[in-house]
């Protein structure tokens, strides 16, 4: 009889060890969770104003090269169209490589309709600047830039914006 003693006391025994395994181990999960949500909370309270700030800066880039603003700000009474091409490629090019970090903040499908845009809008100086004569007026130039700009439906500055607008819409809702 010695044998069922001993289970009689081990057998209770294993099972309370069993019991309160089980429930210790369920309790740290659930405070493991916990505190994995309070910290993606913490994070989330931080990153989420530098996430606004990005978009916020990104659409002023976007605002900033499109073709009459930019015109607007370059342009002077006696450039030439060579030199009007060129200080449009160049504000262009430093305006987006100003914000190339806002990257980290966006989407992938953000950055690359924001890349998209610029891309365009290099090409669509080049293009236009190949239509005309270096050494004349820039006026001429830039008279072609905002018509062709303008004739697009929809540009892909403005596709750009309109995801931006939308991504903000879905992430901050």
């Amino acid at each position: 009889m010695e044998i069922m003693d001993i289970l009689k006391i081990v057998l209770p025994a294993l099972l309370v060890l069993l019991t309160a395994y089980l429930l210790l181990n369920k309790l740290l999960r659930s405070e493991e969770k916990r505190r994995n949500f309070e910290l993606r909370k913490e994070a989330l309270n931080t990153l989420t104003p530098i996430r606004l700030r990005a978009y916020e800066r990104l659409i002023l880039v976007l605002e900033r090269t499109t073709p009459a603003t930019l015109i607007v700000n370059v342009a002077k009474p006696d450039m030439k169209n060579i030199d009007l091409q060129t200080q449009l490629l160049a504000s262009i090019r430093q305006e987006f490589s100003h914000n190339l970090s806002q990257q980290i903040y966006v989407s992938d499908e953000i950055w690359t309709y924001i890349r998209s845009a610029q891309e365009s809008l290099l090409r669509l100086v080049n293009s236009c600047a190949a239509q005309c004569n270096p050494a004349n007026s820039a006026s001429e130039l830039a008279e072609r830039v905002i018509q062709v700009y303008g004739a697009s439906e929809q540009t892909p500055t403005e596709i750009a914006i309109d995801k931006l607008k939308k991504e903000v819409r879905v992430y901050f809702s």
